[in-house]
């Protein structure tokens, strides 16, 4: 008798003949599936091997806009938890960020621009309904002669980011991977109408190096995933930069896809140990760190309650008595989503979760709480924060959980293992000196007054859609390195210069050289890949033209 069997039908039986099949140890195996050992033969700790982080060159301070706002003493810093927003003048757009912070990683890393087979850009700040921000940066790669560079733009609010990175993750881990690097970048320039919104904005871009022997490996298998339709925040006018918010609804389903996300994870990491003979509950104290995509940082540590809230409602027999759920009794009944706008439950939790919050979460709050909410780089900002604030010693061997989320809406939790070396010039002590300067980076920012942050929103409201158009914003303010907006043809066609690495150079150089990056430079970890094409060409030979493109 022949029986004919679908995958579907292995995985919706509970015949335990099927079941048998999907072990771990079976012979049967789906067409082009790894076999048995097939562990072995993927890429080794594929994860993020070097992160860089932009934001624009100044700020407007929260307690002077709360004065100028007229609201009361404490609703930004305190409400909110925010104290400084980073924003743009019409000289930087989406294009110009993107190319900023990728050159900058390609720079900083000693890396030729043939060394990368992929590139993917998340971004919902949209200035094209057609041609991507990608294609924008593939300037950057021209002197190189490389144009085999597979990705494009991906967009879905916040999450953007997050499905670039996790598409490089796959490449790698795929039979299309060349044994080149990939690329995930993101970037957005969050702008609101005037109004209770508006001091949530910000501005910045985030490239990751993805690639095997990565210091931050991804967990395979380890991702809890939740994808439902809502309008609680999206951008239906083509012609303004400015979203349609919900707020309320906004919070409802940020928090519920972030339990949904949370208990999927649990119970993947709860399969796998199983599979690994290992008889433990998951909870957070699994987790070295836990990040989140931040659209302010109040919200960030209530979240960090609701993964406790959690925790106790998936422990039946959780100790009330004494431990973190101490005095907790009251609210063993309760359901998770009935208590999203529960004062006493939220109180609760945020008291209980104080000693957790500044443990695993807090520092990765200092690029939020400083430059404002990114949007897609939010997260990966929030990771920035982490690595440049803790020594690679103390990073070593930690778990980091990360949610992210998206509006409209999409959102995933999932986990990076950090590598267990932190011996000098190791990976990990490679990224953590890469961003040592995080802090000095944002402190040297130029602070604004409210009146003059007004008066550039208004600019970029009425001109960012203008042809032709020529930037008004000085360049001599702009960090050095940065790229900016020259001029908007009249075809809409956008033309962009970089601002000299060296003050000492004019502001328009014709060649831009990578060697005046030179005290900065990172040495490549390209040492550690496997099958990495040789550099032809280090650092003082990437060369780009600034010219009209």
């Amino acid at each position: 008798m022949i029986v004919s069997l679908r995958i579907e039908d292995l995985l919706d039986s509970p015949d335990p003949r099927y079941i048998d099949l999907l072990h771990p140890n079976s012979s049967y195996r789906m067409p082009g599936s790894a076999p048995a050992n097939g562990e072995a033969t993927w890429p080794k700790d594929v994860g993020v091997i070097a992160l860089e982080i932009y934001f624009p060159s100044q700020y407007v301070d929260q307690a002077e806009l709360e004065q100028f706002d007229g609201v009361s003493a404490g609703k930004y810093t305190v409400g909110l938890g925010q104290a400084r927003m980073g924003f743009c003048s019409d000289r930087e757009d989406i294009n110009s960020l993107c190319l900023t912070v990728v050159q900058r990683l390609m720079e900083r890393n000693g890396l030729s621009y043939d060394q990368v087979g992929r590139l993917e850009v998340g971004t919902e700040t949209i200035i094209d309904k057609s041609k991507s921000v990608k294609t924008v940066v593939m300037q950057l790669f021209e002197e190189s002669g490389n144009t085999d560079v597979e990705g494009i733009d991906t967009t879905n609010a916040c999450y953007g980011g997050t499905a670039a990175l996790f598409n490089a993750v796959n490449w790698v881990e795929s039979s299309s991977w060349d044994g080149r690097y990939a690329l995930a970048v993101a970037g957005d320039i969050a702008v609101y109408a005037t109004g209770s919104a508006r001091p949530t904005g910000g501005a910045g871009a985030i490239a990751m190096l993805v690639g095997p022997n990565a210091p931050l490996a991804f967990d395979r298998g380890l991702r809890g995933t939740h994808m439902q339709h809502a309008y609680d925040f999206y951008k239906p006018d083509m012609a303004s930069e400015y979203p349609v918010v919900d707020g309320k609804l906004s919070i409802e389903c940020y928090l519920s896809a972030l339990d949904r996300c949370y208990s999927v994870y649990r119970n993947k990491i709860h399969a796998q140990w199983q599979r690994e003979g290992v008889d433990k509950r998951f909870s957070l104290e699994d987790f070295g760190y836990m990040v989140f995509h931040s659209p302010y940082c109040k919200l960030v540590q209530k979240s960090l309650a609701r993964l406790v809230l959690s925790d106790f409602l998936s422990h039946p027999r959780s100790n009330t008595e004494t431990g973190p759920f101490s005095g907790l009794e009251a609210f063993r009944e309760v359901k998770p989503e009935e208590t999203y706008f529960n004062r006493d439950v939220e109180k609760a939790f945020m008291k209980a979760s104080t000693e957790m919050f500044d443990q695993k979460t807090k520092a990765s709050l200092l690029v939020s709480n400083q430059n404002g909410n990114m949007y897609t780089p939010s997260v990966y900002g929030c990771l920035a924060s982490v690595i440049a604030q803790h020594t690679p010693q103390h990073l070593a061997g930690q778990r980091i959980g990360l949610f992210s989320y998206g509006s409209g809406f999409a959102a995933t939790l999932y986990s990076l293992r950090v590598s267990q070396d932190a011996t000098p010039g190791s990976g990990l002590d490679k990224l953590c000196a890469s961003l040592c300067d995080l802090k000095a980076r944002l402190d040297s920012r130029r602070k604004v007054s409210p009146a003059m942050f007004a008066e550039n929103m208004q600019l970029r409201e009425e001109t960012h859609h203008l042809a032709p158009y020529v930037p008004q914003g000085a360049v001599e303010e702009l960090f050095p390195g940065t790229w900016y907006l020259t001029r908007v043809d009249e075809k809409h066609r956008r033309e962009y210069s970089r601002r000299s690495l060296n003050d000492d150079l004019p502001l328009e150089a014709g060649l831009v050289n990578s060697t005046t990056a030179t005290e900065q430079h990172i040495p490549s970890p390209v040492k550690k890949m496997p099958r990495l094409p040789a550099s032809t060409a280090g650092p003082e030979a990437v060369t780009v033209s600034n010219g009209d493109h």
